[in-house]
């Protein structure tokens, strides 16, 4: 081949792989969150759904640290906001932000099929919490194939309070890896032990994870290098699980 031509060969290689540098930097910067789509706390006919600060806090986290969040539900459109979380008393700054700001109220209303989505599109996985996931997310194979297609690509997955209640058929996910997640203890205290479906605390255990945890409603995450899990126990949590993904997306 002569000069000329190995020259032009070598530009086209150049060329190829600044393309795909580009496209899997898009990717990684792509943060799928997944929230609930069941409104029913058991059989009580009380209204439940995700809990507003564990999206809000981590939706801000990630888009001001310039990443691309994209929402997704098993049912598709608006999901159902646990009441509960949008009482005066359970607001923070991120949640007002998040109520005024009318772009991320019309993606909370337009949220993807789960069944639709595509995980080599997105860098990290991250699951907001609520009651709600203990009935749906739990149970949602597309949920479960999502979670797998994650931890098999190495790809960071996050989950907040009741948001690690997707591992409940993800066993493997979790075995042997260090994780926290909504509390015995803190279930009991908001009087909901016997009419949610399972205990976080317990399911966690049962599949062999390390759980550990910190006083009820206070700060606490858990972040295992070795299998890229990021998970926080409780609301107050949600921030600092966003602060731990970023970070880690950032490596």
């Amino acid at each position: 081949m002569s000069a000329p031509a190995l020259f032009g060969a070598a530009a086209m290689l150049g060329v190829a792989a600044a393309a795909y540098r580009t496209v899997h930097s898009r990717r990684k910067n792509r943060v799928l969150v997944v929230i609930t789509s069941h409104d029913k706390l058991g059989s009580t006919g009380k209204p439940t759904g995700f809990w507003l600060e564990e999206l809000a806090s981590p939706y801000y986290v990630l888009k001001d640290a310039g990443f691309n969040v994209v929402l997704a539900t098993p049912k598709g459109g608006q999901p159902p906001i646990d009441p509960k979380s949008e009482d005066p008393d359970n607001q923070t700054a991120n949640t007002k932000r998040f109520n005024l700001d009318g772009p991320a109220k019309e993606a909370l209303k337009n949220t993807m099929k789960l069944i639709d989505v595509d995980e080599s599109h997105f860098g990290a996985i991250f699951f907001p919490g609520g009651h709600g996931p203990l009935w749906d997310l739990a149970e949602d194979p597309n949920s479960f194939w999502l979670v797998e297609r994650f931890a098999k690509a190495k790809k960071p997955i996050a989950a907040v309070c009741h948001g690690p209640a997707v591992f409940k058929n993800t066993p493997s996910v979790v075995r042997g890896f260090n994780v926290t997640g909504f509390t015995n203890a803190e279930e009991v205290q908001v009087q909901l032990d016997k009419v949610v479906p399972f205990l976080v605390e317990d399911m966690l255990k049962r599949h062999g994870a390390k759980f550990s945890c910190g006083p009820p409603w206070k700060p606490y995450i858990v972040s295992d290098n070795s299998n890229l899990l990021i998970t926080g126990q409780n609301p107050a949590s949600s921030d600092a699980v966003a602060r731990a993904l970023v970070k880690k997306l950032r490596e």
